[in-house]
């Protein structure tokens, strides 16, 4: 029997929106998840306790969430169906944000450090969920599979809309992870 996990990461509500997508808990209930996974950037607890109205949630503090929801974990590892997930936000603390905000004001960002990281940080999982560079990851690397979802409130492509994931866990340890886009899944794919 196939699981499915929602995904969602940086809502920024209401610091960057007032709500939720409209297409947010219909794309989650349609898929029928059995758990939600927020990788931080929550900002309020209202976010929360929406996505509770779908399945239980687990949700990690991001840097946006150091005030109202301070009493987060940083990270979580979690297990469903033998199959292990990390679940962290990608900032990795107060000091390691303010040098990483320096450097990519001076640089640019490259997600490739915040994937680089985040394998590090969870040597022992199959699965790594994080989010906070608001940008689509979903890769196989050193055998785990590495998923941001992208952000709910920002567009990497604005026809599409922002976006959210799943994560199948299939027979076996199987998984993948799929991107809702949900301009699209809010007019029913």
């Amino acid at each position: 029997m196939t699981i499915t996990l929602g995904i969602i990461a940086d809502t920024h509500i209401p610091d960057r929106m007032p709500r939720l997508h409209a297409g947010v808990l219909p794309a989650f209930r349609r898929a029928g998840v059995r758990a939600i996974l927020h990788a931080g950037d929550v900002c309020v607890p209202r976010v929360l306790r929406e996505l509770e109205t779908v399945a239980p949630v687990f949700a990690v503090q991001g840097n946006r969430d150091w005030i109202s929801l301070r009493h987060l974990p940083a990270s979580l590892i979690l297990e469903f169906d033998g199959v292990k997930i990390g679940l962290a936000h990608g900032h990795g603390g107060l000091r390691r944000y303010l040098l990483e905000k320096l450097h990519n004001s001076l640089y640019g960002l490259k997600e490739e450090k915040y994937v680089d990281y985040m394998l590090s940080f969870f040597p022992g999982v199959d699965v790594i969920v994080f989010g906070h560079v608001h940008r689509i990851v979903n890769q196989r690397l050193g055998g785990k599979l590495v998923f941001d979802p992208g952000s709910a409130c920002y567009a990497e492509d604005i026809e599409k809309g922002p976006t959210v994931g799943l994560l199948n866990i299939y027979e076996q340890g199987q998984v993948d992870a799929e991107v809702v886009y949900l301009n699209i899944a809010s007019v029913g794919f």
